[in-house]
């Protein structure tokens, strides 16, 4: 029986990444007066790397033009890391960031059901916050039964660290919750804790791997595009849905392959 929803935030509940983080990202560099400014293709290669601030030190110790010290390099990542989300947070909240189609409907299911849900991210827990207390009002904590931040979960996705803290918290077993995720690394974390997982694929993992999901899709708003197909006729992947999927997903193999479902 399904008892909860577990939420990823970045990529998930809004194209963070696209819209907030790689914006963040330039501004930072431009402030700071250096050289540096990533495309979309760029950041898209860099997201291989989970977390911010392990982003940034990759890059650093890859640039040529970079510091060769050590040190001098992880003190540049951690003082514009800090200045990144400052900017972040001020683009979410001028509503530069705003929720996915079909993702506050999928809640909304979810409150009405009396279905749990919980955030379970490995981004920070102040762009979180940010995220939902714009785009779902001050009283966004009424929602959720848990959220799971990188302070609580230090070790980052794709390790298993933030569902199974999620999971003590919440009281529940494995096998009752379903994750949201949107990205390769996501999908193993909640995995590799026996989360089975729904795939909503964001602008930067449109055609990532989704081996081991129950189901994966462009986007919980429209039913077309999804593997498998949907048996709910609602025109949205909603919450009988994801239900169904749990189901079918006990008891059949887990979806397969590479691209686009």
């Amino acid at each position: 029986m399904l008892k909860a929803l577990l939420w990823d935030v970045d990529g998930t509940l809004a194209e963070t990444e696209r819209d907030g983080h790689l914006v963040a990202f330039n501004a930072a560099f431009e402030e700071f007066g250096l050289p540096w400014r990533w495309s979309e293709e760029r950041y898209a290669e860099l997201l291989r790397v989970a977390g911010g601030f392990e982003r940034l030190l990759h890059f650093l110790e890859s640039e040529p033009r970079g510091s060769s010290s050590k040190d001098e390099r992880r003190t540049l990542a951690r003082r514009l890391h800090l200045r990144k989300n400052e900017l972040y947070v001020g683009r979410v909240e001028e509503g530069a960031v705003p929720l996915r189609p079909g993702v506050r409907e999928l809640m909304d299911d979810c409150a009405r059901a009396g279905v749990f849900m919980a955030i379970v991210t490995t981004t920070s827990r102040g762009n979180a916050e940010a995220l939902l207390r714009v785009n779902l009002g001050g009283d966004w904590q009424r929602r959720f039964a848990a959220l799971v931040g990188a302070e609580d979960a230090p070790r980052k996705k794709p390790d298993p660290q933030a569902y199974r803290v999620a999971l003590e918290l919440l009281g529940l077993e494995a096998h009752e919750a379903v994750a949201i995720e949107d990205s390769p690394a996501g999908l193993e974390s909640a995995l590799a804790a026996g989360v089975p997982v729904v795939m909503a694929r964001s602008r930067f993992f449109a055609d990532a791997p989704v081996n081991g999901a129950i189901a994966a899709g462009p986007g919980l708003e429209r039913a077309a595009g999804w593997e498998p197909a949907p048996s709910e006729t609602s025109g949205r992947i909603g919450l009988a849905q994801i239900r169904a999927w749990h189901r079918l997903g006990s008891s059949t193999s887990p979806v397969r392959g590479r691209g686009r479902a």
